[in-house]
């Protein structure tokens, strides 16, 4: 059985969690940009940069036996269930010790113990994945709900709109969190999307949708709490449009020359959800720039472990191509 929901007000102790999660996906995503740069990560890495508050506030929304499911930008969300920075390293970079034991890379990790079921290097193939999750959850009369984050790029693909239909239709109990980052894959939603307030995209459905400041910690929750209740009391599914940023390219090999430098740096100076939370923090006297000082301080010493941890683990057997490709029958 999955947790009931918390309650609306927010603590200084979960604050300054969420000031914790946040910045641990921060300094993992600057160290796996710097790993990339020296060679030490291969193919696509997609760096979550800028949207954290999205992930970390709604991972407080749900609880035991709740699952996640996302696309190929999915460091910051592993990390958010509680995976092990080691292991994401170690897949990161091609090592036994990673969580597809280095055959996975960077766009294809999953945990069952955590409940995060990938990690999805195809756009938007993770929202009939998400949604079936969710039809298993009604089917076996439980009152788990899948959370199902994808871009504003995917809000295109066809397969999303079936399973909207399927998910409205049978009142399945998923919210799908799209991570408006205001540029898909390297064009605006402007160029992109013909309804633009991405929300919407439900009516046809009767499925109901929220905008939400995708920046801010505080209303990612806030907005998350209604719409995980809302799915988890039988009322079916929920769209929350998270209006939030990346600061990087849509992959390291992506200069980002469609925006301008100026939009970065105003996005950073006056809507940073890190810095954001730490003005709060500070202001309402819950944590001194010391405690924050030692926080980061720790938080750095756990990143540099994992990177440790990934270079001292071996790169996997060849005789690994072979293994993890069928489920064997029993009986058979």
């Amino acid at each position: 059985m999955s947790k009931s929901p918390r309650k609306a007000k927010i603590t200084t102790d979960q604050k300054l969690k969420f000031y914790k999660d946040m910045l641990l996906i921060r300094r993992f995503e600057e160290k796996a940009g710097q790993l990339y740069g020296r060679g030490l990560i291969a193919g696509f890495c997609h760096l979550y940069i800028g949207q954290e508050a999205v992930v970390v506030g709604m991972q407080d929304c749900i609880g035991d036996g709740d699952q996640v499911v996302t696309g190929y930008r999915d460091h910051g969300h592993m990390l958010a269930c509680g995976m092990d920075p080691d292991g994401v390293m170690a897949e990161l970079t091609g090592r036994e010790g990673g969580y597809s034991r280095g055959k996975g890379g960077s766009m294809h990790m999953f945990s069952r113990e955590k409940n995060f079921f990938g990690g999805h290097g195809i756009v938007g193939a993770q929202v009939p994945i998400g949604t079936g999750l969710a039809f298993s959850n009604k089917y076996k009369e439980t009152d788990r709900v899948c959370l199902t984050y994808f871009g504003d790029g995917a809000t295109n693909q066809g397969q999303v709109y079936e399973a909207f239909n399927m998910a409205s239709l049978w009142k399945l109990p998923v919210v799908y969190v799209i991570e408006n980052n205001m540029y898909a894959m390297g064009t605006s939603v402007e160029r992109h999307a013909s309804e633009t307030e991405l929300f919407k995209r439900g009516i046809s459905f009767e499925i109901e949708g929220m905008e939400v400041d995708g920046m801010d910690v505080m209303k990612v929750r806030e907005a998350g709490m209604k719409a995980v209740e809302h799915a988890r009391s039988g009322k079916g599914p929920m769209i929350l449009e998270m209006k939030t940023y990346r600061y990087r390219g849509h992959s390291m090999s992506d200069p980002a020359k469609y925006r301008k430098r100026e939009e970065v740096d105003d996005i950073r100076s006056h809507h940073d959800p890190i810095e954001g939370l730490k003005k709060q923090l500070i202001e309402a006297s819950e944590a001194s720039e010391d405690d924050l000082k030692a926080i980061d301080k720790d938080i750095k010493a756990v990143v540099a472990k994992s990177v440790d941890f990934a270079q001292e683990s071996p790169l996997p057997d060849p005789k690994e191509l072979w293994t993890d490709v069928l489920i064997e029958a029993e009986g058979v």
